[in-house]
Parts: structure tokens; sequence; C-alpha cells
């Protein structure tokens, strides 16, 4: 009984360290039960800022002209990596989100598109490792990250059109964020047809903006 009381505490340790635990936190988080948490910052019109503690994920990069190929060869990669091609045979728990960076690029280029799954709780500390060269464990920084959701499906003109949407609404208020990528993130099954939840992020340099550019037009103008 104190060997699984200390489990569980140890675990617990794990999931407010790593920020990776029960689904039921996030309403819109309804398909695995263990999901990313973060912290709400702020909530405007056109966006939420968010907190995400530092996590890891399992990776990989796939090359192609566009999003839906290369989104679906890598998540066969790493779907194989959480079925047992690691150094343990271990099959790890789907969690949510699914991310794929999304590098700038004309429509007519080639794009390099890295997606990445991430590791439940009781793998953050010691993930095992890829047995496929192409699949990789990387961790990523304490971050502050700009978002807006849509529903429907991922596809490359639905994210390219809330990217650019939510892009316009940071230029406009004067927000600070990393440029040349963004995030699209997904947190439904290919089989799920209703209630879809996606997401667009941008990261946050220095303190994020925390209101819409009617708020600002509104305290000028006051």
């Amino acid at each position: 009984m104190i060997y699984i009381s200390g489990l569980v505490g140890f675990l617990l340790l794990l999931t407010a360290e790593a920020r990776v635990g029960n689904s039921s936190q996030l309403q819109f988080c309804t398909e695995t039960q263990q999901c990313l948490l973060f912290d709400l910052v702020c909530e405007t019109a056109d966006y939420e800022v968010r907190h995400y503690d530092s996590v890891k994920w399992v990776s990989t990069d796939e090359t192609s002209f566009f999003m839906e190929i290369a989104a679906m060869r890598a998540f066969k990669r790493l779907y194989r990596y959480i079925t047992g091609a690691n150094d343990n045979a271990k099959t790890i728990e789907m969690t949510a989100p699914v991310v794929v960076k999304m590098t700038d690029k004309k429509f007519w280029e080639m794009g390099v598109y890295t997606m990445s799954f991430l590791l439940p709780v009781e793998h953050q500390m010691n993930p095992p490792q890829p047995t496929d060269d192409k699949v990789y464990i990387q961790k990523t920084p304490d971050v502050k990250m700009y978002v807006r959701s849509y529903g429907g499906w991922m596809t490359s003109m639905a994210d390219s059109k809330k990217a650019s949407s939510l892009s316009s609404a940071l230029n406009s208020v004067g927000a600070e964020y990393k440029r040349g990528f963004h995030y699209a993130v997904g947190y439904n099954s290919p089989m799920t047809m209703f209630n879809r939840h996606n997401e667009v992020w941008f990261v946050a340099e220095d303190d994020p903006v925390c209101y819409s550019s009617e708020e600002l037009e509104s305290s000028i103008f006051s």
C-alpha cells in the first residue's frame, strides 16, 4: 500500500512538472486519456494567450509540397513508434494534441513539416528511444503561445487562412511573435466526423499583448 501511494504521488508530481495530465481538464480534449495542459494567461476577441511548460515529444520530419501528404507519412512513422518501434518494444498511450510545425513557404515550394506526438506523463522523464533513425525525442521549452481555435478539418488551406488571420490580428496590436513558422494543432482522430477542434499557434516573444485591436482603438480614443 505504501508503494502504491508513493507511485501515485510520484506520477502526480510528474504531471505537475510536465503539465501533461488528465484530459478531463480540457473540454475540447476528449479522445485521449492524457492531454497537454496549459495556464490561460488572457483571452481577447481575436486569440488566447497560453502558457505551456517544457515537455517532451516524439517527432519526425517529412518533406513534401503539401502538408496533407507529409502528415500522412509522418503520422504512420510516429504511430509505429508508439506501437512498439522503440528500444523497449513498448506500447505507448496516444495523447493529444498532435502538432505540426509549419514553415512559411510559397504554394509551389517544397516544405519541411515536423510532426510531434506528446509523450504521456509516465514517459516524460525517460522516454523509450526510437528504433527508426527518422524519429527522435525533443524537448520544447517553457513558452507562451498566441492561439486561435477553429472547427472542421485541418487542411493546408484551412490552416493557412487561420494562421494568416491570427497573424494579422497580432500585427494590428503590435504583438511580438516568432516569424517564419507556426504550429498546426489537432485534437481529433481522422475518424472523427463532427465537433472537431483544431488550433493555430504562434510563439510569443517578450510580454504577450492581452487586448484586441478594438480594445486598443477604444483606449486611444477614450
